[in-house]
């Protein structure tokens, strides 16, 4: 008997098999009100960490740059990979950490702090003056972030399967909100001081020409907390009771009756149980990948922007560079809020799961093309004629699209591990454990691809395109070894 076939029983478990259960629920009840107020708190902070994150992408080369850490133009790849790298390690290290102090103190605490954190770290990381610096502030706003898991498990507290398929897309839209304002107020504001010398004009921003970008994206981490402390409320069960609380959020909204009778703990799972189950080994090995991927498609897509067309860029400036990953946001986010929805609840979510994921290999192959593109329309001048630009501009929003329909993978792992934990009371650890290997795969992502990408300019390797063969192979190989999932998945459309 394997573990997807056992049934456990005990007082946290309900009398018919999990899976049963499941598949059955949202034909024999009606979907439970959705506690909106969390739900927008929740969102308002989770928009926090997506800015954070991509609010440097627009100007972290010429940041790098400014710095003078090298002489060769191309190895500013290597400082801005190891830039964005340090983030993701250092809230990997920090993620089970997070997690079991939230069981501690509960949900509340753990968030606000860590978001509090990411603005500190975030007004650090513009006042730096040299690469020590930037890693330091970039290394502290890693570890703040790692609530992310934090925030997760909240999310799944206060939704059940009757209305995951409401509140997860309207969730996960916050990352793409996130990915269109963070690359707009990095393109837009850095260098306030000379773009826009009437109102920005002051000393700060002269000396600091990063700094006003990592000042609104700390101002809307601020606002953030402001709003979580005033909305979020506590969802930990021993907290609620301690508090004697009127409600407990777990997976539902209802009244606690007796506030002296005991609340019935939910079972928990080691780390070696729960991958067992082959499932979830499936999905930590798949999510692993898709954050590889998708992390390596923005780092290479920025450095491949920012790099001459001779080079085998496109020479954006940042500005363009902001834009262009402001329509990538875009097109993220109208995926998620109007397309979303339908498809959860008329196609099964595994093999949604495995349709995103084919869409990699297609979304690194059109990237050699913009540069073709870029080639044929270039003048002497060095400037592109106006047919160039509306062909290459309609170029990029289909490269762009294609690696967005793969990121809403993101949103169906997140339904996949709640369906496939191998018991309600091993979800927070179940997730936590696929957010593990994601993070992971984030902290060096960004340092490879970039190394790659140099190593392919550098030594001009099969014309400078190496690294685009290498992420084909490497997608493709992905994209089917993750349809194992469907060996495995519960079938989520009836």
């Amino acid at each position: 008997m394997t573990p997807d076939d056992e049934t456990v029983h005990d007082e946290a478990c309900p009398l018919l098999p999990h899976s049963h259960a499941e598949s059955q629920t949202p034909s024999q009840a009606s979907p439970t009100p959705l506690p909106l107020g969390q739900l927008a708190a929740l969102c308002a902070v989770r928009l926090v960490d997506p800015i954070a994150f991509t609010q440097l992408f627009p100007y972290v080369n010429d940041f790098m740059s400014d710095l003078h850490l090298t002489d060769d133009p191309s190895r500013i790849g290597f400082y801005s990979g190891l830039v964005e790298s340090t983030f993701a390690l250092s809230q990997l290290c920090s993620i089970y950490l997070w997690a079991k102090l939230s069981d501690k103190i509960g949900r509340k605490p753990v968030i606000l702090t860590g978001t509090l954190g990411t603005a500190t770290t975030t007004l650090a990381f513009g006042l730096s003056k040299s690469l020590t610096g930037i890693l330091s502030a970039r290394c502290l706003g890693g570890l703040f972030s790692g609530n992310i898991a934090v925030i997760h498990s909240v999310v799944g507290e206060i939704t059940d399967s009757t209305n995951q398929a409401r509140a997860i897309p309207i969730y996960a839209l916050m990352w793409q909100v996130g990915s269109v304002v963070g690359p707009l107020i990095g393109g837009t504001f850095s260098h306030a001081a000379s773009k826009y010398p009437d109102l920005l004009g002051y000393d700060i921003f002269e000396r600091y020409p990063y700094f006003f970008p990592c000042l609104v994206s700390a101002i809307i981490a601020l606002v953030g907390v402001l709003l979580g402390f005033v909305f979020l409320q506590e969802t930990l069960p021993s907290k609620c009771r301690r508090n004697n609380e009127k409600k407990c959020f777990s997976g539902s909204s209802r009244p606690i009756p007796d506030m002296e009778s005991p609340i019935l703990e939910p079972k928990s799972m080691g780390f070696k149980e729960i991958l067992v189950y082959p499932a979830i080994s499936a999905l930590v090995a798949s999510g692993f990948s898709l954050s590889f991927l998708a992390t390596s498609f923005d780092v290479v897509f920025v450095l491949f922007c920012y790099s001459s067309i001779q080079s085998g860029g496109l020479a954006f400036s940042a500005s363009k560079i902001g834009w262009s990953l402001a329509i990538s946001g875009g097109i993220s986010s109208a995926l998620q809020m109007f397309f979303m929805p339908y498809l959860l609840r008329t196609f099964d979510c595994a093999k949604m799961y495995v349709f995103s994921m084919g869409m990699w290999p297609f979304a690194y192959f059109c990237l050699p093309f913009l540069n073709l593109i870029a080639r044929w329309g270039s003048t002497e001048g060095g400037e592109l004629n106006a047919n160039a630009v509306a062909v290459l501009w309609v170029g990029i929003a289909i490269a762009l699209g294609l690696s967005r329909i793969g990121v809403l993978a993101f949103s169906t792992s997140m339904i996949l591990v709640k369906e496939h934990a191998p018991i309600p009371g091993a979800l927070s650890q179940s997730n936590g454990i696929v957010q593990f290997a994601m993070c992971f795969a984030r902290s060096f992502a960004p340092f490879l691809v970039s190394s790659l990408f140099a190593l392919s300019i550098d030594n001009n390797l099969l014309g400078g395109y190496l690294w685009v063969i290498v992420m084909i192979c490497l997608s493709t190989f992905i994209s089917i070894d993750c349809r194992r999932i469907l060996l495995h998945s519960k079938k989520t459309i009836s």
